[in-house]
């Protein structure tokens, strides 16, 4: 009698602990009673019937999906690997099970095919110049192809491109090419712009000569605080002249005085 309370007990515990259920906050339980779908049920806990329901769960949180490298030729005939990470999260659970077999493996399948597809159509200076753009048309794409699935395609990012060694060697000459032409372009500017401010200059001591004896004798002095032991400069004419007029007025007082 012992022996049957204590045989009945043990199967209402294993009943009831085959029967109980408890899902976290992320995740959801899709239910199938005798094989019909009921619904998805969670979080927290909640009852099944034994040997007739069957629970698939389902986590509803980012799913961060690492594209393998792909060998693609773009349009301009460029063989290059790219690889790329889709993240994604499932929206509606029911839809996910029910609509695909393996949503995980589907939504990889076709990222990869649709990355090859997009890319190949794209030229390699737009594959480089504008990831924005085809990440953008990556993930309408793929959201476009994975919301009957019950999945929501949140972003593509291209991690890296993987170029052949002559196509870096010629892109490397390129970028050279290009830095030394815009040097070149920044120095004619640069010496424009001084001949135009000499000229502005000259303009302006042509119309005070003055302003060049007082830089001559600012030159002067800026030489004078060098540690020089011999100074060796030429006198402009315009700052001798007064002295040479005086000296022939001397010259001249002298001359009736001899006679």
């Amino acid at each position: 009698m012992q022996l049957s309370v204590l045989t009945i007990v043990l199967f209402v515990i294993l009943l009831l602990s085959s029967a109980i259920r408890v899902l976290k906050e992320y995740e959801r339980g899709v239910i199938f009673r005798l094989g019909r779908l009921i619904g998805a049920k969670g979080p927290g806990i909640f009852l099944i019937i034994p040997l007739v329901d069957k629970m698939v769960k389902v986590s509803l949180r980012t799913v961060v999906l690492d594209v393998p490298p792909q060998d693609i030729i773009t349009r301009d005939n460029v063989s290059v690997k790219v690889n790329a990470v889709v993240y994604f999260r499932v929206m509606e659970p029911t839809r996910a099970i029910v609509e695909v077999e393996d949503y995980l493996y589907a939504t990889s399948q076709l990222s990869q095919t649709t990355l090859r597809s997009i890319l190949g159509e794209s030229e390699l200076d737009e594959l480089l110049s504008k990831r924005e753009k085809i990440n953008s048309e990556l993930q309408q794409i793929l959201d476009t192809h994975t919301d009957p699935w019950g999945i929501k395609v949140s972003q593509v990012e291209i991690k890296h491109v993987d170029l052949p060694q002559e196509m870096q060697r010629a892109m490397a000459k390129q970028a050279e090419a290009e830095r030394e032409r815009r040097a070149k372009i920044i120095n004619a500017e640069g010496e424009y712009q001084a001949s135009a401010k000499l000229l502005e200059a000259g303009e302006v001591l042509t119309k005070e000569p003055i302003t060049l004896q007082l830089r001559y004798l600012q030159t002067l002095r800026e030489v004078a605080v060098e540690n020089n032991s011999t100074i060796i400069f030429p006198l402009p004419l315009d700052l001798v002249k007064p002295f040479l007029k005086i000296a022939e007025l001397v010259k001249d007082v002298k001359k009736p005085e001899e006679k």
